[in-house]
């Protein structure tokens, strides 16, 4: 009976369970596949997370370690830039892969800059000073080049147009100081590497970082963009004319199995503060030798602006050292001032030998390709926020309406900028349109000169010293190998 009974408790249990109604005997039952399959799949889980795990960390390992032998293999090389308005240090790293210098600008490892102010051609007479500022800037390079190849990088200073205006005499005396600093500094230095270096030799380095930055270094020379740089001191115009171009103007430099003849000039004086100088001291000439009542304007100072007698400028002249008087007043006017600036630029075109110049007695070819226009075109211009199309053409509605502004309201409307930072706007505005458009005949709407102050998809900065480095650089692992070598954009 209790047999009995235990079996029909048995059939009750199965028929209330379904999963054992298909359970032969002989058979595993489908009711243990559950119970094993969540301690596979743990065991699968923690596996694979292990896995992954490592891989992950494999992966972070190798990246850091390269970056770690990447830092070690890493050269150096510091470049000193005299300026006229100030002096800059440049410190770059780069490797070399093949053979090939491999160039990284965006990366702190790869490039990093400081600029102090005056510029060297203000310690005229005083040429000790400029060793204090040349030492502050070692000392920032030294702080970014590793003490174990301090002694094989090498440090050069080239300085450009603010020392180019002093004699001979007083560039060596300048030069010697800095030589001195330089020998001491803990870098790879040789006497003939601090120099005051060609009008020609900035443009050439300016135009090669941009067509570094653009890709195009290497490329069809025709495909290449020129350079047009307004600095403080001087202007340089740098591009691949296909018009015969005199010995005189003429600069050949050859990249891989390329070489390019490029026209290059430096209009030395006529940099935007150095013709703002020339205009001033015109004027006063003018107001000292007025008779009578005579009134001697300057249009390119807004109207109400009375100079600041203690006021000091780093590196650049003062409006404040013209003196206003009853015989010479400010009265702003662009149209005027975009006159006087097309006389200063035209200055001894009657002395002109060649096909044509288009800035006074020097031989220009026609602007051909496309151009960036750098340094106080881009400060201009963004101080303006004009866009990078039609820039030209807006710069004269820009011009006019800051020129005829008074100064009162200027002083209102850009509290932040000093006095001799902000008058030089409307003489600058002035002068960019007159240089650009009234002289080398570029069109008021011409999209292919754009302002910049940078270039390519990584933003390469547009300064010359940059392009000194690359071409130095490939020149003397060329020289070393004995053949030809490219230069590999990173």
């Amino acid at each position: 009976m209790q047999r009995s009974h235990a079996r029909s408790r048995l059939k009750h249990k199965s028929d209330m369970d379904p999963l054992h109604l298909h359970t032969q005997p002989g058979q595993r039952s489908s009711l243990a596949k559950p119970k094993c399959k969540p301690k596979k799949s743990i065991i699968l889980i923690i596996v694979g997370s292990a896995a992954i795990a490592l891989i992950i960390f494999f992966v972070c390992y190798t990246f850091l370690l390269s970056g770690r032998n990447r830092r070690v293999s890493l050269r150096y090389s510091v470049v000193i830039d005299g300026g006229s308005s100030g002096t800059r240090v440049h410190v770059f790293g780069y490797r070399i892969e093949s053979g090939n210098p491999v160039f990284d600008f965006s990366g702190d490892d790869g490039y990093a800059s400081m600029k102090l102010s005056p510029g060297l051609s203000s310690y005229a007479g005083d040429p000790e000073g400029a060793s204090v500022s040349v030492a502050e800037l070692v000392e920032f390079a030294k702080g970014r080049v590793p003490k174990r190849v301090l002694k094989e990088s090498e440090i050069r200073l080239m300085a450009t147009a603010g020392m180019r205006l002093l004699d001979v005499s007083v560039q060596e005396r300048i030069l010697q100081v800095t030589r001195r600093v330089l020998r001491s500094s803990g870098f790879k230095f040789r006497d003939d590497s601090a120099s005051v270096i060609s009008g020609s030799d900035e443009g050439v380095y300016a135009w090669v970082v941009a067509n570094y930055a653009l890709g195009s270094l290497g490329g069809d020379p025709l495909q290449t963009t020129g350079i047009v740089e307004l600095g403080g001191a001087s202007t340089q115009v740098t591009f691949v004319s296909s018009e015969h171009v005199p010995s005189e103007f003429l600069r050949t430099i050859t990249y891989g199995n390329v070489s390019y003849r490029i026209y290059s000039h430096s209009f030395l004086n006529l940099g935007q503060d150095a013709a703002h100088e020339k205009l001033w001291e015109s004027l006063n000439n003018l107001a000292a030798n007025s008779t009578g009542e005579g009134i001697v304007t300057d249009p390119c100072t807004p109207k109400g602006y009375i100079p600041d007698k203690n006021s000091t400028g780093e590196g650049v002249v003062l409006p404040g050292e013209s003196k206003f008087t009853d015989s010479l007043q400010a009265a702003g006017n662009f149209s005027k001032c975009r006159s006087a600036a097309f006389n200063i630029l035209q200055e001894g075109k009657e002395k002109c030998h060649y096909k044509h110049c288009s800035i006074g007695s020097t031989f220009t070819p026609n602007l051909r390709g496309s151009f960036l226009a750098t340094e106080n075109f881009f400060h201009t211009s963004k101080f303006f926020a004009l866009r990078e199309k039609d820039w030209l053409s807006a710069m004269i509605s820009a011009g006019e309406s800051f020129c005829g502004d008074d100064w009162s309201k200027l002083k209102v409307k850009h509290p932040t900028f000093k006095d001799e930072s902000l008058l030089r706007y409307c003489f600058s505005s002035a002068y960019i349109v007159s240089m650009l458009h009234d002289s080398l005949g570029v069109a008021l709407d011409d999209q292919r000169v754009e302002f910049a102050s940078e270039a390519g998809e990584k933003g390469i900065p547009l300064d010359w010293a940059l392009g000194a480095f690359i071409l130095n650089t490939a020149t003397a692992i060329s020289d070393n190998s004995g053949k030809s070598r490219k230069i590999l954009l990173e």
